[in-house]
């Protein structure tokens, strides 16, 4: 029963956070702090876990994933397809969304364990909270006049390289790729959802990657895991839902309050 209590809480911190612009993986290296625990280090579980977020994600996005594919392969095997506005620019967003992980795939293959290694510690934890606060904070009225089709390269570029900067634990990677977006002149609408679509191929890669492992688990975590499993897809879907309505209103600065005195708290008081 501990151990699937263990499981339950790991989930609902994974699902609530990790599409919130307040950084899930810092939220977990801070629960492990504050316990004193390794209860929650097991990376199979946490990839696992990554990967419910992008079925729940998937599900929301579903009509746009299933639009890009079908023009992506349109446009390859048709010739006649890509006189069509809509397949053109459909295809050159798959391409963007490529470019726009290619900075933080990278840097993140490169050194993405030296980068956490450098910098685990909880005080910088709490720099990073206020860090992702400031810049939630900077673009809280912000909303641009570029729509999906109207992204560039440099676009997705520059956007990439905020995602990059998520790679430093307790910076938000969605919250550093929206901030990104609309500085870039995206309107909300566009932003989420390119910064949810940077999102999956990501999630997609690790959890592949990794399969190997997941299938070594042994029997008696299938419970625990399914059930962590069904928690984080749950509140993935719920929290998204809320976020979407959070950044379509200009609310932002909601959690940049909750991020500074969680920063502040750490810095004074962990």
């Amino acid at each position: 029963m501990i151990e699937i209590i263990k499981y339950f809480i790991f989930g609902l911190v994974q699902g609530l956070t990790e599409p919130l612009p307040i950084s899930s993986s810092g939220h977990l290296v801070l629960i492990r702090y504050l316990f004193n625990t390794n209860a929650f280090d097991d990376l199979n579980f946490e990839i696992l876990l990554n990967f419910a977020s992008f079925l729940a994600i998937f599900f929301l996005f579903r009509k746009d994933i299933f639009k890009l594919i079908s023009s992506f392969f349109l446009y390859i095997f048709k010739k006649e397809s890509r006189k069509k506005p809509e397949v053109k620019d459909n295809f050159k967003y798959c391409w963007l969304i490529v470019l726009g992980c290619l900075p933080a795939g990278i840097i993140g293959v490169l050194f993405k364990d030296n980068i956490e290694s450098a910098l685990s510690n909880v005080k910088i934890l709490g720099i990073a909270f206020l860090f992702t606060a400031l810049m939630l904070f900077l673009v809280r009225k912000i909303d641009g006049q570029k729509k999906d089709k109207d992204l560039t390269v440099t676009d997705a570029l520059v956007i990439g390289l905020f995602q990059m900067i998520a790679l430093i634990p307790g910076i938000s990677r969605s919250g550093a790729v929206l901030v990104g977006c609309l500085f870039r002149n995206l309107n909300r609408d566009a932003s989420l959802k390119y910064a949810f679509m940077l999102y999956l191929p990501v999630s997609i890669g690790s959890f592949l990657l990794s399969i190997t492992d997941l299938l070594e688990t042994s029997s008696h975590l299938y419970l625990p895991y399914g059930i962590g499993f069904l928690v984080t897809a749950g509140m993935t879907y719920l929290a998204s839902l809320w976020f979407f309505d959070i950044v379509k209103k200009g609310k932002l600065w909601k959690f940049s309050i909750y991020l500074i005195i969680l920063g502040l708290f750490i810095l004074l008081f962990v």
